[in-house]
Order: structure tokens, then sequence, then C-alpha cells
């Protein structure tokens, strides 16, 4: 008898800054858990997630005391046996900030996960043996063009399958995923 894989698929989003949308909700709908790494912006927003998926998330700077008092600055997890952290500010990848350096070096994760810059980036940090994943902003407020997520496949201790979703421009557009590796 053949052993079943199981396979997590995660929606990871920061930065909606209050803002909540059926493109996010149809892309949550069909991941295992949603992620975000901050800049809820209004609980309206975690709310939403929620009530679709098992939801992970952080609070960032523009959150307030409602948010605060429900999520936590740093979370660290364990998942299919790959260690993550994710947390709001982290810094330029590979220049962290003091703070998140000094977590880093204590918790030593495989993955980190920040937001903030409200710039997408997918990046291996050789000098730590660690993937940095920001994926960008969700939101419309901001100075990105862009609105993006990243959603990946966690199999067997692996992340597989991360697509960039371009969730249109900060206006207008439709949903599409833009690149996919393995």
């Amino acid at each position: 008898m053949r052993e079943l894989k199981l396979v997590k698929k995660i929606v990871l989003l920061s930065d909606t800054h209050g803002h909540i949308d059926d493109r996010i909700l149809a892309y949550v709908a069909l991941a295992d858990e949603v992620w975000h790494a901050g800049d809820i912006g209004d609980l309206k927003v975690t709310d939403a997630l929620a009530a679709v998926k098992p939801l992970r998330a952080v609070y960032g700077n523009i959150d307030g005391r409602e948010a605060r008092l429900s999520f936590e600055e740093n979370v660290f997890f364990s998942l299919e046996g790959i260690n993550f952290f994710m947390t709001h500010i982290g810094g330029p990848a590979g220049k962290y900030t003091p703070r998140v350096r000094e977590l880093l070096d204590a918790h030593k994760p495989a993955v980190l996960i920040c937001g903030h810059s409200h710039i997408l980036k997918v990046m291996q940090v050789k000098n730590r043996s660690m993937l940095h994943l920001n994926p960008g902003a969700a939101g419309v407020q901001g100075f990105h063009h862009m609105r993006t997520m990243l959603r990946f496949e966690i199999n067997e201790g692996k992340l597989q399958n991360m697509e960039v979703v371009e969730l249109g421009t900060r206006g207008k557009g439709l949903a599409k995923t833009v690149q996919r590796t393995n």
C-alpha cells in the first residue's frame, strides 16, 4: 500500500492596508493556509482571510492596538519540517535590522518572511542558508504599481512551485499568475 504524500498549499500576502477583495479571497480558497506578513490595516482583512482558511499573521508598523492585541510582532513556526520566521519589518535581504539579525542568529530559520517594503522579493540568502520571502503589497495604498502576493507548496520538507500572483495595478486589473519555479 502506497503512503499518501501531504502537500500544503500556502498563500502569502502582506501590506493590505485595510484592503481585501474577491481576487485575493479566490486564491486563498485554493490554499490550505494563508499567511499575512503585516500592515493588515483593518481586522476585517484578517477576519475575511480566517473565514476562508487557517491564518498565520503578524502585525505591522501601521497596525493599531487592536491588531497588536490579536497578533504578535514575530512568529516562529515549523511546518513539514521547515522552520519559518515571520515579521513585518526585516530590512533588505541580507542586510537585516539589528533586531532581526539577533532573532535570525538565535533561531536559524530556513525561511524568513517579511513585508513592509512593498517590493516583491524571493531570494536565497547564501551567508545564512535561508530563503527570504517578501510578497510585495496586496493592498491599494502605497508607492507600488502592481499588487502582488506569493503562493507555493510545501512538500516533503521543501518549498516548491513558487508563484508570483499579480493582482492588478493598485486601481484595476485581473489577477494572474506570472511566474512559476520549481
